[in-house]
């Protein structure tokens, strides 16, 4: 199968995405000019210092660049500039829908005004929606390992704005940061807040954490979808929970592996997690940081397992059937993916994928 052709099915598929970070998205260019316009000192002033200072030696080196690139968003507007960035690109690669992370209590500690920032979003959002068709929904997390009132202001945040289901609006509510060390005990009132007030709850766990911390994820905050969860595939008996259940995980396979949590793509468990029935995702996570995109994710996969355009096509219907959207959005979603995926087949390479509908 000619690597061209299946780079072009891959790209031209419609996708959605259900981890990746908006602070993490900034691309190079943006990261330079915001910190020059915000006076915020960085330890390179080009993209290729950029590209040497993402060459992460462990998780707290991400999270202080993280820290770092958060730090150069400062005005509403350099808000506005990276969600729209970020549509933008998403729209290049056809993704449809995108659920984001984003960690607005980091921002609030700063200082930045979250009305502002909440307003800010919503138009970036509402641009994309208008001009390329694509939409967002916000999932505000946790920072684990901050105090514990910057929880309560995540809560706040998520729950003070419209949540009605139009793009640009909060979907969801997350748990992210330093996982080792940070178990999600202090947490379980905040979930229970979210809950009762009708919202989706994720949280990443199984990443930097053993399989107890994916188990604590889903029994005390009763988290629907797990942010990675790959670290699954030590404890047979939670793999087969997980399968028994149908509980999704949101892979970055990419960001495993630059992060020391896989030593290799060859050596990623999403294969062996997809044969168990596990329901898993492709995702991106922090894809300029991490030097990929979400098409990326899909074509580094397909050569690391053999994947051809039928698996990429069901895994983006996975990804599909495993989102927030309302029933019918994911239904008319699916169908679009199944019916452009036969278009490409048959343009690429010469043959129907024979895709059964929903």
């Amino acid at each position: 199968m000619s690597e061209p052709a299946l780079a072009a099915f891959a790209l031209g598929l419609p996708k959605v995405e259900l981890h990746v970070h908006l602070e993490g998205s900034i691309q190079p260019r943006t990261l330079l000019e915001l910190a020059r316009r915000r006076r915020v000192s960085l330890p390179a002033d080009d993209a290729a210092g950029l590209s040497r200072w993402f060459q992460f030696q462990g998780f707290p080196h991400f999270i202080e660049v993280y820290l770092a690139c958060s730090s150069c968003l400062v005005e509403p507007e350099d808000f506005h500039r990276l969600a729209l960035d970020f549509l933008a690109e998403q729209a290049r690669q056809n993704v449809a829908w995108s659920e984001v992370h984003f960690s607005i209590s980091t921002h609030l500690a700063g200082g930045r005004d979250g009305e502002a920032i909440r307003q800010a979003l919503a138009e970036a959002a509402a641009e994309g929606e208008r001009r390329w068709g694509v939409r967002v929904g916000w999932i505000p997390d946790i920072v684990r390992n901050s105090p514990l009132e910057r929880a309560d202001w995540t809560v706040e945040w998520a729950l003070a704005g419209p949540r009605r289901g139009a793009s640009g609006e909060v979907v969801a509510f997350g748990l992210g940061g330093m996982e080792a060390g940070y178990p999600p005990d202090p947490f379980v009132a905040h979930y229970q807040a979210v809950a009762a007030a009708g919202l989706h709850r994720v949280a990443h766990a199984g990443e930097h954490g053993g399989p107890e911390s994916i188990r604590a994820a889903l029994e005390l905050l009763g988290a629907e979808r797990i942010g990675h969860g790959v670290r699954a595939v030590e404890d047979p008996g939670l793999v087969a929970g997980l399968a028994r259940l149908g509980i999704p995980l949101e892979v970055s396979p990419s960001s495993n592996v630059c992060l020391g949590v896989s030593p290799a793509l060859a050596a990623h468990p999403f294969e062996a997690l997809r044969k168990a029935g596990v329901a898993v995702s492709i995702n991106s996570d922090d894809p300029p940081l991490f030097n990929t995109t979400l098409t990326d994710e899909y074509l580094r996969l397909a050569g690391a397992f053999g994947y051809g355009p039928r698996e990429l096509t069901e895994l983006a219907l996975s990804a599909i059937d495993h989102s927030f959207l309302p029933p019918a959005t994911k239904l008319a979603l699916a169908e679009r993916c199944r019916a452009r995926a036969e278009e490409l087949s048959l343009e690429l390479f010469g043959r129907s994928l024979d895709l059964q509908p929903a």
